[in-house]
């Protein structure tokens, strides 16, 4: 499986952009930012992909659940030599949430030395 597959065949995740949160230093206290292009969940509308580094031969997405989202931030979009233009956000994430890192790789053997 290539990460193109990750970037290609997954449509953009629209999400609305959270209220601005009151307090910033207390979101920093209880949450963690995760940055990358946000895509839908192939089958759960409850959950939320976020690709990394789409761009990227070696990528690697998390996998959130949107109730564990309490704010989005708007990112400068990555723009590939070919003219795709890509949207990145900064998801703030709660403490103590159970997510997903998913790192594709390819099955082989490893040679014995």
């Amino acid at each position: 499986m290539t990460t193109s597959i990750l970037i290609k065949k997954t449509s953009n995740f629209e999400i609305d952009i959270f209220k601005r949160p009151q307090d910033v230093r207390h979101l920093k206290m209880t949450h963690v930012a995760f940055s990358g292009s946000p895509r839908k969940h192939w089958h759960d509308s409850f959950k939320v992909i976020l690709v990394a580094d789409p761009f990227s031969h070696n990528t690697f997405y998390y996998e959130f659940q949107i109730e564990d989202i309490d704010y989005v931030q708007e990112m400068p979009n990555l723009v590939s030599v070919d003219g795709e233009v890509i949207p990145i956000v900064r998801v703030w994430v709660k403490k103590r949430s159970v997510a997903v890192r998913c790192t594709p790789f390819i099955v082989d053997d490893i040679g014995i030395l």
